[in-house]
């Protein structure tokens, strides 16, 4: 009887094991049945880990995927309160804002959203625009205060931040979010341009002279590793030093966003 109730314990929990898979690999299968979305990004968008090396020995490799947010009007941070996350956008997400109470609505907790990146488009553009007139303002007050150290270093600084972002910063920006896919597919019905993710956001306090002000955090995307399958993985191999060259893409892959919303790799080129 011992034996016999531990072969049937031992075969529920196989069981368990393969129902368990089984619900996994129709997930997936369910997720790449149709792609919602598809963009071909590089490794301006898609991090391989530190030091890693393609090698046949090397056969699991996860690239995590890098974005930024708009800039705001009275400054260029590339990471933090995206300047279209507002009191109206977080009321439309579900959140409540008590009126003059920005301290307790931001004790709410995060909600789950739906976000959409945009590669290369109009927020970026933009970006590029504010960083080459910052660029442009900085060298015109060097000009007017020459061999003054402090706006040579300005000037040197708008310039790499120019530099920074034409050649070496993720393309994909973080442009809006909601609660239903189908509305935000009407309003970025380019597939190979916007995708549609998964995240999180809830709203916080900006402390900024003496005035409060509430805006909204995002807090994460879900899928940010993407498995690099092993048929692919050729592409991640190291170039020679001589033939890289700032902005010209060391890898890209084609990567499809499914019915879940969860990326995967399609493809790979080769970098030109």
């Amino acid at each position: 009887m011992i034996a016999w109730s531990r072969m049937k314990t031992l075969l529920t929990g196989c069981a368990l094991i393969l129902a368990a898979n089984a619900v996994a690999l129709l997930g997936v299968a369910h997720n790449r049945s149709d792609a919602d979305s598809s963009l071909r990004l590089n490794q301006r968008e898609l991090r391989a880990p530190y030091a890693w090396r393609a090698t046949s020995e090397n056969s699991g490799i996860s690239l995590t995927l890098h974005w930024q947010m708009p800039m705001a009007k009275e400054g260029d941070t590339r990471y933090g309160n995206p300047a279209w996350l507002d009191e109206t956008k977080l009321a439309a997400l579900g959140f409540r804002l008590p009126a003059q109470d920005g301290a307790a609505a931001a004790k709410q907790r995060s909600k789950a959203v739906l976000l959409v990146l945009e590669l290369d488009g109009p927020a970026r553009e933009l970006a590029l625009q504010r960083l080459r007139q910052r660029k442009t303002n900085e060298e015109a007050l060097l000009a007017a205060n020459p061999g003054k150290k402090e706006f040579e270093n300005r000037a040197k600084l708008a310039q790499n931040r120019l530099a920074q972002e034409e050649n070496g910063n993720s393309r994909l920006y973080l442009i809006d979010a909601g609660l239903d896919h189908g509305t935000l597919r009407t309003q970025y019905p380019d597939r190979a341009r916007y995708a549609i993710i998964r995240g999180t956001v809830r709203p916080s306090v900006v402390k900024r002279d003496n005035d409060e002000r509430l805006i909204g955090t995002v807090g994460s995307l879900s899928s940010r590793q993407i498995n690099v399958p092993r048929e692919f993985q050729h592409v991640l191999s190291k170039r020679p030093e001589a033939e890289r060259q700032p902005g010209n893409p060391q890898y890209q892959f084609e990567v499809a966003f499914g019915q879940r919303l969860e990326p995967w790799i399609v493809s790979a080129m080769a970098s030109p």
